[in-house]
């Protein structure tokens, strides 16, 4: 999440024009990733004694390189030179995801690679990958511990196929000073969109000249955040069970809900009572850090360099996102990335020493350590039992996120769309928020034509996996 999501979306759609004669030419076999031995589960019996050599391939820079690279050196210390993982940089996600088709297409896949949540219908689609639930049911692995809001969003028939690594949720984040300048209690932030407007409008500052020092409100025109409000409000992105169902053939963004969304953030901006910093998180994310937007809405990916940026400046505080109104009882849906272990073209060997590391990293004590060094949510339900109380104590607004993701059972709007084409449509939503918002376009025509902009990408995708 924390990469920029500009380059993060247009990269995407990119690749994806290439996305569907790959698909088509990989493999073939069952819905469930087909059935020949490359694709199956080994058992720990072919570890022979021998060293076995796992490349990993990843995303992550700066901070969560480093905790990356210290889970593998844990990881590595603890085998004994049995296994040995060697984590590899690939660039931003959608860097990643695209120098993995070109490895696919020259038959020359990492044993393991992060790739992120959009990419997961890619993934399953392109049987190069062994399901993560083979492995889980051949060593009867608790499934119980990984979180259950995470877990959906990477299942399909209530079997997992990918384990999730770093994980995000969306927050409302708000500037302590900037509250109680204005005279508002930060204690009691808002929970709906009209409560944020209504706010907005008191938090919003001017100078003597008329302009504005600080808008109350401010956002990247980032798809994921739609996504997120429509999920809490109990709406799908996509039809067929939010493509769980089956292929999902058509998406939901210009539905009365995401309309809403677009006149209300379109309306803040209009009456000066929100910053519209365009498509770059960069910026938006610039602009919170400098304080000059007192309510914005990012990851929780971003929350340590948040709370290191405002130190001496003003106090970030952290709040669950807000739900479109109060009739809103959804929960948001995870963001991040998950692992997938490669099964085409690898050794049993190498398939087996993936998973051992896999189930390592998914441990109470590695994710305990990877949440408080890169502020991603813990994917083990007993992580939070093994973090220091000090710690806790010290970061109260990181506590928000684990809370908001026990709040509410999984349901199919928050497990998220499966889309083959999922970063070419969350930039087609963007396209049709950043019409309604600017004023080019009414909202509700700008997200219908957005909305069906995006229909004969999906159905050439479809077809080439039917």
């Amino acid at each position: 999440m924390a990469h920029s999501r500009l380059r993060r979306t247009s990269r995407a759609v990119v690749a994806l024009l290439t996305a569907t004669a790959l698909v088509s030419g990989c493999g073939s076999g069952s819905d469930d990733g087909g059935s020949s031995d490359a694709l199956d589960a080994p058992g720990a019996e072919v570890l022979d004694g021998s060293k076995t050599t796992v490349e990993f391939w990843h995303a992550m820079k700066g901070a969560n390189a480093a905790a990356v690279d210290k889970l593998v050196a844990d990881f590595n210390a603890a085998n004994g030179g049995k296994v040995e993982v060697k984590a590899v940089y690939q660039g931003n996600y959608d860097e990643t995801i695209a120098k993995y088709k070109a490895s696919v297409q020259q038959k020359n896949t990492p044993a393991l690679i992060q790739v992120y949540d959009i990419g997961t219908r890619f993934m399953v689609d392109s049987k190069q990958v062994v399901p993560m639930h083979r492995f889980i049911e051949k060593d009867g692995f608790p499934l119980a511990d990984i979180e259950p809001n995470i877990a959906s969003y990477y299942s399909i028939d209530g079997k997992l196929w990918s384990m999730p690594f770093n994980t995000s949720t969306p927050l409302l984040y708000l500037n302590k000073e900037a509250f109680e300048s204005a005279g508002l209690d930060p204690t009691k932030p808002p929970k709906t969109l009209t409560e944020i407007g209504e706010l907005a409008r008191k938090l919003t500052v001017k100078d003597a000249s008329g302009k504005t020092t600080r808008y109350g409100f401010g956002a990247a025109i980032y798809g994921w955040l739609l996504e997120q409000l429509l999920a809490t409000d109990g709406k799908e992105y996509c039809d067929n069970g939010n493509g769980r169902q089956k292929l999902a053939s058509r998406v939901q963004f210009d539905q009365p809900a995401a309309v809403q969304v677009a006149q209300w953030w379109a309306d803040l901006v209009k009456n000066g009572y929100a910053t519209n910093t365009g498509r770059k998180t960069d910026d938006a994310q610039a602009a919170f850090k400098a304080g000059t937007v007192a309510m914005h809405l990012e990851s929780t990916s971003v929350l340590r360099g948040y709370v290191d940026a405002a130190a001496g400046k003003f106090t970030v505080l952290t709040a669950p996102y807000p739900k479109i109104s109060d009739a809103s009882t959804g929960g948001p849906i995870i963001g991040g990335a998950s692992l997938w272990i490669n099964g085409v073209g690898h050794s049993a060997a190498e398939k087996r020493a993936a998973w051992e590391f896999v189930k390592f990293a998914a441990g109470a004590t590695p994710q305990a350590q990877w949440h408080t060094g890169t502020g991603y949510v813990p994917i083990n339900v007993k992580a939070m039992e093994q973090i220091d109380k000090a710690w806790t104590a010290k970061y109260p607004q990181f506590r928000t996120a684990v809370d908001q993701l026990h709040a509410l059972p999984p349901s199919v709007a928050s497990a998220g769309c499966l889309l083959g084409v999922m970063p070419q449509a969350r930039k087609a939503s963007e396209d049709g928020l950043e019409a309604a918002i600017v004023g080019t376009k009414p909202a509700e025509q700008a997200m219908k034509e957005a909305a069906a902009s995006v229909t004969a990408a999906i159905d050439s995708y479809n077809t080439s996996v039917r």
